[in-house]
Protein backbone atom coordinates (compact mmCIF):
# COMPACT_ATOMS: atom_id res chain seq x y z
CA UNK A 1 0.00 0.00 0.00
CA UNK A 2 1.57 3.24 -0.90
CA UNK A 3 2.18 6.13 1.51
CA UNK A 4 -0.45 8.87 1.74
CA UNK A 5 -0.67 12.17 3.38
CA UNK A 6 -1.04 12.20 7.24
CA UNK A 7 -3.46 14.52 8.99
CA UNK A 8 -0.30 16.27 10.43
CA UNK A 9 1.26 17.06 7.22
CA UNK A 10 -1.89 18.45 5.89
CA UNK A 11 -1.98 20.60 8.57
CA UNK A 12 1.81 21.93 8.75
CA UNK A 13 2.45 25.23 7.20
CA UNK A 14 6.09 24.43 5.23
CA UNK A 15 8.07 28.06 5.65
CA UNK A 16 8.78 27.60 1.36
CA UNK A 17 6.82 25.57 -1.50
CA UNK A 18 8.96 24.07 -4.16
CA UNK A 19 6.73 23.46 -7.26
CA UNK A 20 7.34 20.85 -9.48
CA UNK A 21 6.49 20.97 -13.24
CA UNK A 22 5.70 18.43 -15.76
CA UNK A 23 4.37 18.02 -18.97
CA UNK A 24 3.45 14.42 -19.86
CA UNK A 25 3.43 11.35 -18.78
CA UNK A 26 3.96 8.30 -20.99
CA UNK A 27 4.18 4.40 -20.60
CA UNK A 28 7.58 3.99 -21.78
CA UNK A 29 10.56 6.22 -22.93
CA UNK A 30 10.79 9.17 -24.85
CA UNK A 31 13.21 10.73 -26.80
CA UNK A 32 10.84 14.25 -25.50
CA UNK A 33 13.17 15.40 -22.68
CA UNK A 34 10.09 16.34 -20.65
CA UNK A 35 8.34 13.42 -20.82
CA UNK A 36 8.63 11.15 -18.45
CA UNK A 37 7.54 7.33 -17.89
CA UNK A 38 4.39 6.67 -15.50
CA UNK A 39 6.35 4.28 -13.26
CA UNK A 40 9.66 7.21 -12.78
CA UNK A 41 6.26 9.63 -12.08
CA UNK A 42 5.29 7.31 -9.15
CA UNK A 43 8.17 7.10 -7.69
CA UNK A 44 8.57 11.15 -7.88
CA UNK A 45 4.94 11.11 -6.06
CA UNK A 46 6.01 8.74 -3.48
CA UNK A 47 8.61 10.86 -2.57
CA UNK A 48 6.84 13.93 -2.67
CA UNK A 49 4.61 12.22 0.31
CA UNK A 50 7.26 11.09 2.03
CA UNK A 51 8.94 14.38 2.40
CA UNK A 52 5.54 16.37 3.38
CA UNK A 53 5.20 13.59 6.22
CA UNK A 54 9.08 14.10 7.35
CA UNK A 55 10.04 16.86 9.84
CA UNK A 56 13.71 17.62 8.80
CA UNK A 57 12.46 19.06 5.06
CA UNK A 58 11.84 22.48 5.21
CA UNK A 59 10.61 22.68 1.59
CA UNK A 60 7.23 21.31 0.35
CA UNK A 61 6.82 20.02 -2.79
CA UNK A 62 4.13 20.92 -4.87
CA UNK A 63 2.91 19.28 -8.83
CA UNK A 64 1.91 21.27 -11.31
CA UNK A 65 1.49 19.97 -15.24
CA UNK A 66 1.69 22.73 -18.18
CA UNK A 67 -0.21 22.31 -21.84
CA UNK A 68 -3.01 19.82 -21.11
CA UNK A 69 -1.31 16.84 -22.45
CA UNK A 70 -4.06 13.46 -22.40
CA UNK A 71 -1.31 11.94 -20.65
CA UNK A 72 -1.86 14.10 -17.43
CA UNK A 73 -5.48 12.71 -17.21
CA UNK A 74 -4.99 9.21 -18.53
CA UNK A 75 -1.74 8.48 -16.30
CA UNK A 76 -0.91 11.04 -14.35
CA UNK A 77 -4.35 11.78 -12.34
CA UNK A 78 -4.77 7.73 -10.98
CA UNK A 79 -1.36 8.32 -9.51
CA UNK A 80 -1.91 11.52 -7.71
CA UNK A 81 -5.73 10.47 -6.72
CA UNK A 82 -4.22 7.30 -5.35
CA UNK A 83 -1.87 9.60 -2.71
CA UNK A 84 -4.02 12.07 -1.83
CA UNK A 85 -2.67 14.90 -4.07
CA UNK A 86 -3.20 17.69 -5.09
CA UNK A 87 -2.04 18.75 -8.50
CA UNK A 88 -1.88 22.52 -10.33
CA UNK A 89 -3.03 21.72 -14.59
CA UNK A 90 -2.30 25.18 -16.53
CA UNK A 91 -4.48 24.62 -19.64
CA UNK A 92 -3.60 25.88 -23.24
CA UNK A 93 -7.28 26.68 -23.67
CA UNK A 94 -7.28 26.32 -27.82
CA UNK A 95 -5.59 23.23 -27.60
CA UNK A 96 -8.80 21.49 -25.49
CA UNK A 97 -10.61 19.46 -27.76
CA UNK A 98 -8.86 20.37 -30.98
CA UNK A 99 -4.72 19.31 -30.66
CA UNK A 100 -4.58 15.55 -31.37
CA UNK A 101 -2.76 13.69 -28.12
CA UNK A 102 -4.57 16.60 -25.35
CA UNK A 103 -7.61 16.41 -23.13
CA UNK A 104 -11.11 17.57 -24.16
CA UNK A 105 -13.53 19.21 -22.41
CA UNK A 106 -15.08 15.78 -20.65
CA UNK A 107 -11.29 15.14 -19.24
CA UNK A 108 -11.31 18.62 -18.12
CA UNK A 109 -13.96 18.86 -16.46
CA UNK A 110 -13.63 15.19 -14.91
CA UNK A 111 -10.22 16.38 -13.95
CA UNK A 112 -11.57 19.63 -12.27
CA UNK A 113 -14.67 17.54 -10.41
CA UNK A 114 -12.02 15.49 -9.28
CA UNK A 115 -10.55 18.41 -6.78
CA UNK A 116 -7.32 18.92 -8.96
CA UNK A 117 -6.63 22.88 -9.46
CA UNK A 118 -6.81 24.01 -13.00
CA UNK A 119 -5.73 27.03 -14.40
CA UNK A 120 -4.42 28.59 -17.76
CA UNK A 121 -1.45 28.83 -20.04
CA UNK A 122 -3.02 30.96 -22.70
CA UNK A 123 -4.62 30.14 -25.57
CA UNK A 124 -2.67 28.66 -28.38
CA UNK A 125 0.98 28.65 -26.04
CA UNK A 126 2.15 31.85 -28.07
CA UNK A 127 5.27 33.25 -26.25
CA UNK A 128 3.19 36.74 -24.43
CA UNK A 129 5.84 39.24 -24.91
CA UNK A 130 5.46 38.68 -28.97
CA UNK A 131 1.99 39.41 -28.43
CA UNK A 132 0.48 42.72 -29.65
CA UNK A 133 -2.21 43.92 -27.00
CA UNK A 134 -5.16 42.50 -29.24
CA UNK A 135 -3.01 39.14 -29.07
CA UNK A 136 -1.94 39.16 -25.70
CA UNK A 137 -6.31 40.04 -24.78
CA UNK A 138 -6.91 37.00 -26.70
CA UNK A 139 -3.85 34.56 -24.92
CA UNK A 140 -5.19 35.79 -21.24
CA UNK A 141 -8.56 37.10 -20.89
CA UNK A 142 -10.23 34.82 -23.80
CA UNK A 143 -8.11 31.91 -21.95
CA UNK A 144 -9.74 32.57 -18.87
CA UNK A 145 -13.31 33.22 -19.70
CA UNK A 146 -13.52 30.13 -21.94
CA UNK A 147 -11.81 27.92 -19.06
CA UNK A 148 -14.90 29.24 -16.79
CA UNK A 149 -17.21 28.71 -18.81
CA UNK A 150 -16.68 25.31 -19.82
CA UNK A 151 -15.70 23.95 -16.60
CA UNK A 152 -17.94 26.87 -14.27
CA UNK A 153 -15.38 27.71 -12.21
CA UNK A 154 -13.27 31.00 -11.75
CA UNK A 155 -9.95 30.80 -13.01
CA UNK A 156 -7.22 32.82 -11.36
CA UNK A 157 -3.69 31.29 -11.79
CA UNK A 158 -1.86 31.68 -14.93
CA UNK A 159 1.22 30.02 -16.07
CA UNK A 160 3.16 31.41 -18.82
CA UNK A 161 4.31 30.17 -21.81
CA UNK A 162 7.70 29.35 -22.83
CA UNK A 163 8.51 31.02 -19.22
CA UNK A 164 8.51 34.42 -21.31
CA UNK A 165 7.29 37.56 -19.43
CA UNK A 166 8.12 41.41 -18.86
CA UNK A 167 6.58 44.47 -17.38
CA UNK A 168 3.71 44.80 -20.38
CA UNK A 169 2.58 41.28 -19.90
CA UNK A 170 3.01 41.14 -16.22
CA UNK A 171 0.32 44.28 -16.30
CA UNK A 172 -1.75 42.25 -19.10
CA UNK A 173 -1.78 39.70 -16.38
CA UNK A 174 -3.41 41.45 -13.88
CA UNK A 175 -6.00 43.27 -16.08
CA UNK A 176 -6.93 39.99 -17.05
CA UNK A 177 -7.99 38.85 -13.82
CA UNK A 178 -4.89 36.91 -12.55
CA UNK A 179 -4.00 36.78 -8.84
CA UNK A 180 -0.63 34.29 -9.41
CA UNK A 181 1.90 34.12 -12.33
CA UNK A 182 3.21 31.05 -12.53
CA UNK A 183 6.85 31.04 -14.37
CA UNK A 184 9.99 28.61 -15.47
CA UNK A 185 12.19 29.81 -12.75
CA UNK A 186 13.90 27.70 -10.67
CA UNK A 187 13.01 29.01 -7.28
CA UNK A 188 11.50 28.21 -3.60
CA UNK A 189 8.04 30.62 -3.34
CA UNK A 190 8.05 31.85 0.51
CA UNK A 191 5.24 31.97 2.39
CA UNK A 192 2.95 34.17 2.13
CA UNK A 193 2.37 33.28 -1.36
CA UNK A 194 3.46 35.68 -3.54
CA UNK A 195 2.31 36.78 -6.84
CA UNK A 196 5.07 35.24 -9.29
CA UNK A 197 6.05 31.80 -8.72
CA UNK A 198 8.78 29.72 -9.57
CA UNK A 199 8.87 25.86 -10.42
CA UNK A 200 11.95 23.85 -11.52
CA UNK A 201 11.05 22.15 -14.63
CA UNK A 202 11.69 18.16 -14.08
CA UNK A 203 13.27 16.17 -17.13
CA UNK A 204 13.00 12.43 -18.08
CA UNK A 205 16.76 12.56 -16.93
CA UNK A 206 16.51 13.57 -13.72
CA UNK A 207 17.50 10.50 -11.07
CA UNK A 208 14.88 10.31 -8.14
CA UNK A 209 18.55 10.86 -5.96
CA UNK A 210 19.17 13.70 -7.92
CA UNK A 211 15.32 15.65 -6.82
CA UNK A 212 15.89 14.34 -3.19
CA UNK A 213 18.83 16.29 -3.30
CA UNK A 214 17.12 19.05 -4.28
CA UNK A 215 14.74 19.46 -0.93
CA UNK A 216 17.80 18.47 1.76
CA UNK A 217 18.16 21.04 4.14
CA UNK A 218 20.91 23.13 3.77
CA UNK A 219 21.25 21.82 0.00
CA UNK A 220 23.07 24.11 -2.74
CA UNK A 221 21.55 22.52 -5.82
CA UNK A 222 18.28 24.63 -6.15
CA UNK A 223 20.98 27.95 -6.18
CA UNK A 224 23.09 26.59 -8.44
CA UNK A 225 20.03 26.08 -10.65
CA UNK A 226 19.06 29.69 -10.04
CA UNK A 227 21.88 30.59 -11.43
CA UNK A 228 22.24 28.52 -14.48
CA UNK A 229 18.90 30.36 -15.22
CA UNK A 230 19.74 32.87 -15.29
CA UNK A 231 22.87 32.53 -17.54
CA UNK A 232 20.31 30.84 -19.80
CA UNK A 233 18.37 33.91 -19.74
CA UNK A 234 21.10 35.83 -21.01
CA UNK A 235 21.13 33.40 -23.81
CA UNK A 236 18.02 33.79 -24.95
CA UNK A 237 18.42 37.46 -25.05
CA UNK A 238 21.24 36.82 -26.65
CA UNK A 239 19.96 34.94 -29.62
CA UNK A 240 16.85 35.81 -29.68
CA UNK A 241 13.38 33.56 -29.32
CA UNK A 242 13.14 31.98 -32.59
CA UNK A 243 17.10 31.46 -33.11
CA UNK A 244 17.02 29.94 -29.45
CA UNK A 245 13.56 27.98 -29.73
CA UNK A 246 15.07 26.26 -32.86
CA UNK A 247 18.19 24.98 -30.91
CA UNK A 248 15.97 24.15 -27.63
CA UNK A 249 14.19 21.62 -30.16
CA UNK A 250 17.32 20.10 -30.93
CA UNK A 251 18.73 19.72 -27.82
CA UNK A 252 14.67 18.15 -26.51
CA UNK A 253 13.90 16.24 -29.19
CA UNK A 254 11.57 18.46 -30.72
CA UNK A 255 10.24 20.28 -33.92
CA UNK A 256 10.87 23.50 -34.12
CA UNK A 257 7.58 25.61 -33.40
CA UNK A 258 5.90 23.19 -30.85
CA UNK A 259 7.15 25.16 -27.80
CA UNK A 260 6.31 22.39 -25.47
CA UNK A 261 8.48 23.12 -22.48
CA UNK A 262 10.88 25.18 -24.29
CA UNK A 263 11.79 26.98 -21.29
CA UNK A 264 14.53 25.72 -19.91
CA UNK A 265 16.67 24.07 -22.38
CA UNK A 266 19.82 22.04 -21.06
Amino acid sequence: MHDELTPEALTRQPLRRLHLLYHEVTLCRSDYSYSIEREQFERHVDLFVQMRNAAEFDLWPEVTFDDGHISNFELALPVLQSRGLIARFFITAGWTGKRPGYMGWPELRSLHTSGQFIGAHGWSHTLLTHCTKKELDKELSGARLLLEDKLGASITAMSLPGGRYNQRVLAACREAGYTRIYTSEPSAEQVPNRYMVGRLNIRGDMTLEWIQSVFQPGSRVLSGLERQYRVKAAAKRLLGDRLYEKFWAVLNKKEPGTRDGGETAA
